[in-house]
């Protein structure tokens, strides 16, 4: 006899709110209730509602961009235990598959408005903006970036498992200390716990509040378990070694990409979609001494975009920023200006900077720290594939520029 199908451990509905969804949960929280069981050594599959929770449309506006509201954001299905986990061990997820739902063959990549969310560059370019990418099998394209089709690198943005209580308020501890700490910049630093539009899945009213003033938000990784780290070769056939804090290490997983670059740079950066992720789940007892682990490792999959030598070009950033100001090996600054250069190489065949701030986002870029040790300048590059382009846009060869249309941007 042959194998029996896969068991999916949580389904989701697009038709029904996130909200209202009991496998689904917005904050990090010891206390949110289980989803579901999932046997040690079990692959599964898990459906994942697009990061949001459907709140923006396969349409030509970037209001729903400009308008999102972030108080609700990250959904993620779970939290699953996982049987004979304990604190202490690491749970070994192994990615064995990551797809679109098939009726819903689109996912979109965002620049939020600077005062809702922000991104990399939102001091330059501070308007919401969106792109729609169509899925062809393994490609994508899109009619807000014409000229353009690549394969995606399929992956989770968010894996992680449950902290402990003593976990969480140190979380508490370190990020608000930071919010008190630039209290003074206009900006966001970090976000607190927040009650508003918390989803603690089949919790009931007390646990729910609790989780509310509590729980952490899911917007950054954290050494402790992992969480929304944005990791683009997280793709098939890679293992990832997650700590393990509580009982049963309640897993959650989310925020699903069909492609990204290195740094996703516009927040919303990735070709964000709606989807199944198919996993093995097993139990290394006592692995996080074994390992002498104080955060996440993984080993990355044999699956990526093969573009072959020669085929990238390599722009060069260093921490000079574009107001000619010296920083001291930032590579914060360094990046920022390694992306603008693209930005500027880009533009001459005809896209405007939106496009290309969306692009960097979310086509297969490869960002990487070339130097960190030479005073005063930290030195960053970033790979543009060739490939993905229908024309040539090699430094050898004269720029030509086009009508390549516009992406879409937000009403006034």
């Amino acid at each position: 006899m042959g194998k029996k199908g896969l068991r999916t451990a949580a389904k989701v509905s697009l038709d029904i709110p996130a909200a209202e969804q009991a496998c689904l949960h917005n904050r990090w929280h010891p206390d949110v209730p289980s989803a579901g069981t999932i046997a040690n050594n079990e692959v599964v599959k898990i459906e994942c509602v697009d990061w949001t929770g459907g709140q923006i449309g396969n349409n030509d506006s970037a209001d729903d961009v400009k308008n999102v509201d972030l108080t609700k954001i990250h959904y993620l299905t779970g939290p699953f235990d996982i049987e004979t986990a304990e604190p202490g061990d690491v749970l070994v997820v192994e990615i064995q598959d990551v797809q679109p739902f098939e009726d819903q063959p689109w996912g979109f990549t965002g620049v939020f408005e600077k005062a809702n969310g922000g991104g990399f560059l939102d001091e330059l370019y501070p308007k919401a903006a969106k792109a729609i990418w169509d899925f062809e099998g393994i490609f994508c394209s899109s009619r807000h970036i014409p000229g353009v089709r690549f394969a995606g690198l399929i992956h989770p943005g968010i894996l992680g498992c449950a902290p402990s209580p003593e976990i969480l308020a140190e979380w508490n501890r370190r990020e608000g200390e930071l919010i008190t700490a630039h209290a003074h910049l206009d900006r966001d630093v970090a976000l607190p716990p927040n009650p508003t539009n918390v989803h603690a899945g089949s919790a009931d009213a007390s646990i729910k509040e609790k989780v509310g003033k509590e729980g952490a938000r899911t917007v950054p990784g954290r050494p402790e378990h992992g969480g929304n780290c944005d990791i683009k070769n997280l793709s098939r056939g890679s293992k990832v070694y997650l700590p393990v804090h509580v009982k049963g290490a309640k897993f959650s997983v989310g925020d699903l990409h069909f492609s990204q670059g290195d740094g996703e740079i516009s927040f919303c950066g990735a070709i964000e979609m709606a989807g199944v992720i198919t996993i093995k789940f097993s139990v290394m007892k006592d692995g996080m001494a074994q390992l002498g682990m104080k955060s996440p490792i993984y080993v990355p999959g044999p699956v990526e975009p093969q573009f072959g030598p020669g085929r990238y070009i390599y722009f060069e950033g260093f921490s000079v920023d574009e107001n000619g100001k010296q920083h001291y090996m930032d590579a914060t600054v360094a990046y920022r200006q390694t992306s603008l250069r693209v930005i500027e190489y880009l533009r001459r065949y005809g896209y405007d900077d939106y496009q290309i701030y969306l692009l960097l986002s979310c086509a297969p870029v490869q960002g990487h720290v070339a130097g960190i040790v030479d005073i005063p300048n930290a030195c960053t590059t970033m790979g543009l594939p060739i490939d993905i382009f229908d024309f040539d846009i090699s430094p050898d060869k004269p720029a030509k520029k086009m009508d390549l249309g516009a992406c879409a941007k937000a009403s006034s």
